[in-house]
């Protein structure tokens, strides 16, 4: 949607100068001096929304959205998310009359395939899981407990199959957490990562609903015992923020996305072999919660219970979470062999019965 020509900058360039001009706030601000050539570029040369009434423009803006910055093509699944984010963009013009009618409806989409399926490489075993969890209480000094306060955090992933998002927010009020038996998490809140410009509150990691749900709405996840013991360790341990929240970091404050990134990382480098450190294994925190709900469907849990469990669609059950735990392959390939061979001795002992004698055959028979 913008102008080529003699002295264009690069897509690098506008793409920087955008991402800034677009902020709110900045309306009456001067760009940094590295920018100002693009962003003036950008003021003068963008082109008018009516531009996508004209069938080769907005073919050329479809045909950017497969690919990215730097020329590549895109994953199916980000292209299909640019589209939809352009869709809702032309529909907003449509209602504020920029727009006689929404112009991409006619316009065939492009059908790529998706990358959204979970690697089953990223995916931990029991032992993996046990090597990692043990590492990250060893990151930071005793005193500070980096790493210790953040155990339980992880383990929520593992276990109740909780976004990091979800895990933040998490709060005593929102746990039942027996001494024996299984437990209930009843998550309410999520506090999504975004830029302080982002929230109306200007704070990084706001409170908000549940993802795919209304605001009010709650999500009830049962926890097995093995959880319910960590929680309460924890909650005995480092105790909870002022406003009830179980997760906090060394000064009381929201355990932050780099905060449990960084823990994680330096984990996984004390905890995970060398050909290991730089394999998907395990690569980001939001892994552990993969390995949950793989681990889940291959217990044979419906996917129908999986997905109200963890707050996804069944059919994104289905179509994402097909990987398998790093290991548990050579347990299918046993009961394949074990089939197998079960239909090798049937097919004998058919055999054996054709070769017996016309006499005992009678006697079989009788």
């Amino acid at each position: 949607m913008v102008e080529t020509g003699d002295g264009a900058p690069s897509a690098t360039e506008l793409r920087l100068a955008f991402r800034w001009g677009v902020v709110p706030g900045r309306e009456e601000q001067d760009p940094p001096e590295e920018l100002s050539q693009a962003y003036l570029w950008l003021l003068k040369r963008s082109l008018p929304v009516p531009a996508l009434m004209d069938a080769s423009t907005l073919r050329q803006v479809q045909y950017r959205l497969s690919f990215k910055l730097d020329g590549k093509e895109a994953g199916g699944e980000t292209t299909r998310r640019r589209r939809r984010v352009l869709n809702t963009a032309v529909e907003y013009a449509v209602e504020a009359k920029e727009l006689p009618s929404n112009p991409l409806g006619p316009i065939k989409k492009v059908q790529r395939g998706s990358s959204a399926r979970v690697d089953p490489r990223g995916l931990a075993n029991a032992s993996q899981w046990a090597q990692l969890h043990t590492a990250v209480s060893y990151i930071g000094t005793w005193e500070r407990n980096k790493g210790r306060r953040l155990m339980a955090f992880y383990a929520v992933l593992y276990y109740a199959a909780l976004r990091p998002s979800e895990a933040i927010a998490l709060r005593t009020t929102d746990c039942t957490l027996p001494k024996k038996g299984w437990g209930m998490l009843t998550l309410r809140k999520s506090a999504p990562a975004s830029g302080k410009q982002w929230t109306d509150s200007g704070v990084r990691q706001e409170q908000r609903g549940l993802k795919a749900r209304a605001a009010d709405e709650d999500r009830p996840v049962p926890i097995p015992p093995v959880l319910v013991q960590l929680l309460r360790e924890h909650i005995k341990t480092f105790g909870t923020a002022k406003d009830g929240r179980l997760f906090q970091n060394e000064r009381g404050g929201t355990v932050g996305t780099s905060y449990y990134w960084r823990v994680w990382d330096d984990a996984r480098q004390l905890a995970l072999p060398p050909e290991k450190r730089d394999s998907p294994l395990a690569k980001r925190p939001y892994d552990l919660r993969h390995t949950c709900i793989t681990k889940w469907l291959n217990a044979g849990v419906p996917p129908a219970e999986v997905a109200r469990r963890v707050g996804n669609s069944p059919e994104v059950i289905h179509r994402v979470y097909e990987g398998c735990i790093d290991g548990h392959q050579e347990a299918l390939n046993r009961r394949i062999e074990e089939a197998l061979s079960d239909d090798e001795t049937s097919v004998q002992s058919k055999d054996e019965e054709g070769d017996q004698p016309e006499g005992d055959r009678g006697t079989d028979d009788l």
